[in-house]
């Protein structure tokens, strides 16, 4: 293991988006050194992506930038495709409390999330945040990675400037102060890193994928839009909140961008050419269609984006690791674009604070692979089959898929099931690290509990965050002296959940104020669950002796 004072971090990140500032925080909040590299001197003052899900919502908060994002973020509220005459296809309705304790969606404005999150970095003097860096060279030396970085671009090529090489994707450049917080290697106007590991958040371009190698996944589904971002003036009430018109005629989009801001997005049919459709000119004819006009708006930035379908196949080489936009890039049908950045974020965090740490091998950081891509393929196949239900421009097949949709939804409505919902990006772990059959692998939902002395909210804010090991008897009665010295020492919290009766819980025990712990313990005949960092079931225990294999199993698992 490379000794903290051989290298000048230990952890460097090329890119500052909402990616790469997510992966930095949660690192550097482990006591890590970290340092970002970003290429432009100044965050990029638009937004690109507009929401993010419930989990991802969990995420954030592990941050500990919650509250600083919640000016800038609401929730969706809806989320309702109509046809080209206005009957309704399916609704979906938010749950303003999720699975995740979150709502299930958040609408937000990205410059603001990007602010928040790199004030918040302001915090923690082991990380480092260098603009206006860019990483020429990568050289992996075994037990270090040297970056080669080259000083200040210039301002006229600064992401979405005239004549910039292309547009920002999600993960873009990101909100923090002007002024660079700078020390040791890599500041001036160029030089070399020395870092432990690397982490590339640099975009669709990512230098550090090119540096790891391998192929790339393209499942060639793409179509060019025409993006809008508006400020509204005329304080009308959005009703739907947010907007899919499936019209053949003019696939469109109507959706909130947080408090105070909307989007708007057409699809280029075929026989459009692309400079005319992206024209001012052209935009306001297409916002005239919602009653949007320079009387009543302000148009913050117009762009037409092609939107693709395609994953890394390899996601990490040695000591390099990629994750965001440069791992993936998906259609925006889902919104899983920004939120599967997210997963990366959490997913790879924890498990290099465990190697960084020394109390695991880096073969762990295999797993993330693993667990990711499969989890984005999911995402992006659920991405295009929206999609292409979205962008039918052929009368005939809108005519046919209008009637089949509208008549699964009367269906259900005689079934007093709900209307037809798109697949949920919710998905179990099916490879990687995990234990045992289900409930293994599934995502832990967040309930709000009661804990002694009056502490009370949602379950992470109140007992922690970690590896938590649950149970519904007394720990001392599931776990050895060993086992629980061997968790302690990997930090987890271990927490008895009970009913929710009105009494004052025993310490190191909660009471299951929503009801939501209690019952999937009894589903899964389990007295006993691991969660990860990440909120995974790690493994489940019906009794004393199967929590040991569990136990046993996770320290194998992680010995270096």
């Amino acid at each position: 293991m490379t000794d903290d004072a051989a290298t000048d971090t230990d952890v460097a990140i090329v890119g500052y988006g909402p990616v790469g500032q997510v992966t930095a925080l949660l690192l550097a909040a482990r006591g890590h050194r970290v340092t970002v590299l970003e290429r432009f001197p100044r965050p990029y003052p638009m937004p690109r992506a507009v929401s993010y899900d419930g989990e991802s919502a969990r995420i954030l908060a592990a941050t500990g930038a919650d509250a600083d994002i919640a000016p800038h973020a609401e929730s969706s509220r809806d989320y309702v495709w109509h046809t080209a005459g206005g009957e309704t296809l399916f609704r979906v309705d938010v749950d303003e409390r999720g699975r995740s304790g979150w709502p299930d969606s958040t609408s937000m404005y990205q410059p603001g999330l990007e602010a928040a999150l790199a004030a918040r970095g302001e915090e923690f003097p082991g990380l480092r945040v260098l603009r206006g860096r860019t990483v020429t060279a990568l050289a992996d030396q075994g037990d270090r990675v040297v970056l080669t970085v080259t000083g200040a671009a210039s301002a006229a090529s600064a992401p979405g400037a005239p004549g910039a090489p292309g547009a920002p994707g999600e993960e873009g450049e990101e909100g923090q102060k002007a002024v660079e917080r700078e020390a040791g290697a890599g500041s001036g106007h160029g030089g070399t890193l020395t870092a432990r590991w690397v982490i590339g958040c640099d975009g669709a371009n990512s230098l550090v994928r090119a540096a790891i190698g391998g192929t790339v996944t393209d499942f060639a589904f793409f179509n060019d839009w025409l993006t809008c971002d508006v400020v509204p003036h005329d304080g009308r009430a959005f009703v739907p909140n947010n907007l899919q018109v499936c019209d053949p005629a003019r696939p469109r989009t109507a959706v909130s961008a947080g408090p105070g801001h909307r989007r708007w997005e057409f699809m280029r049919l075929d026989h459009e050419p692309a400079e005319e459709f992206g024209s001012e000119e052209n935009v306001w004819k297409l916002l005239s269609l919602f009653d949007i006009g320079p009387g009543n708006a302000t148009l913050l930035r117009h762009a037409v984006y092609t939107f693709q379908a395609r994953y890394a196949d390899r996601w990490r080489h040695d000591r390099m690791l990629i994750a965001g936009d440069a791992a993936h890039l998906m259609p925006p049908f889902a919104g899983q674009g920004m939120c599967s950045g997210f997963r990366d974020a959490a997913n790879l965090a924890w498990k290099l604070d465990l190697v960084l740490s020394g109390r695991a091998g880096d073969a762990l950081l295999d797993t993330y692979q693993a667990e990711r891509r499969t989890h984005v393929r999911h995402a992006l196949t659920m991405s295009m089959e929206l999609g292409r239900v979205i962008c039918q421009t052929d009368p005939a097949a809108a005519r046919d898929r209008d009637a089949a949709m509208l008549a699964a939804q009367e269906r259900a409505r005689r079934a007093t099931v709900g209307a037809a919902r798109p697949r949920t990006p919710v998905q179990p772990l099916t490879t990687g690290l995990r234990h045992g059959s289900a409930p293994a692998g599934e995502l832990v939902p967040q309930g709000r509990v009661r804990a002694a002395a009056g502490a009370a909210g949602r379950f992470d804010d109140v007992v922690g965050r970690g590896f938590v090991l649950l149970t519904t008897e007394p720990p001392r009665t599931l776990l050895s002296e060993a086992d629980r010295a061997w968790l302690d020492g990997l930090g987890a919290r271990v927490v008895r959940v009970v009913a929710d009766d009105g009494s004052e819980p025993e310490p190191d025990s909660v009471a299951d104020t929503d009801g939501v712990y209690l019952p999937r313990f009894a589903a899964a005949r389990a007295v006993a669950l691991l969660v990860r960092p990440d909120f995974y079931v790690y493994g489940a225990a019906a009794d004393r002796a199967g929590l040991a294999g569990v136990v046993t199993a996770l320290r194998t698992a992680l010995s270096p």
